[in-house]
């Protein structure tokens, strides 16, 4: 078990509680789905006149969704501040590449109606057999192209 989790497995084990007693919260009190992958097309309607991002549950729904955003990088900030790190992690990625990135995963996700984690979470727990059918086609996809890496790579499959 240590060589698949050298830091421990108990933090993977409270963040996935604390994400699934959140979206269930926020499910059970609101009536509302927290899908973050509309996020990307909710703030676009700030932005964009087109009829697509103009939508009525988009533009109702641009609020709330920033706030949930801007919880979950607070959340972030208050993990970085209370685990007493003297640095913030950091990546030698390019910011513009990071961007770029971003924009290319966000659009994926709008393409795909929800991100891996949205259809994961929320689509399986409402018993989506739409989400069902897509985990099971990202997982299926990130397994052969992990092989796939791994083997062109001289790692072996």
């Amino acid at each position: 078990m240590a060589d698949f989790f050298p830091t421990g497995w108990q933090h993977f084990l409270a963040g996935g509680l604390v994400i699934g007693v959140g979206v269930s919260l926020m499910f059970v009190l609101s009536g509302r789905v927290v899908g973050l992958s509309s996020f990307f097309s909710s703030t676009w309607s700030w932005f964009s006149g087109l009829s697509h991002f103009q939508r009525d549950d988009l533009v109702q729904s641009r609020v709330w969704r920033l706030w949930v955003a801007i919880g979950l990088v607070l959340g972030a900030a208050l993990w970085w501040w209370s685990t007493g790190q003297e640095a913030a992690l950091h990546t030698s990625v390019s910011p513009v590449m990071l961007f770029v990135g971003g924009v290319l995963a966000g659009f994926g996700a709008r393409l795909s109606n929800g991100c891996t984690s949205g259809h994961g979470i929320c689509g399986l727990s409402s018993m989506s057999p739409a989400a069902l059918v897509a985990v099971l086609v990202f997982m299926g996809f990130a397994m052969l192209t992990a092989n796939l890496v791994a083997w062109l790579s001289g790692g072996g499959v």
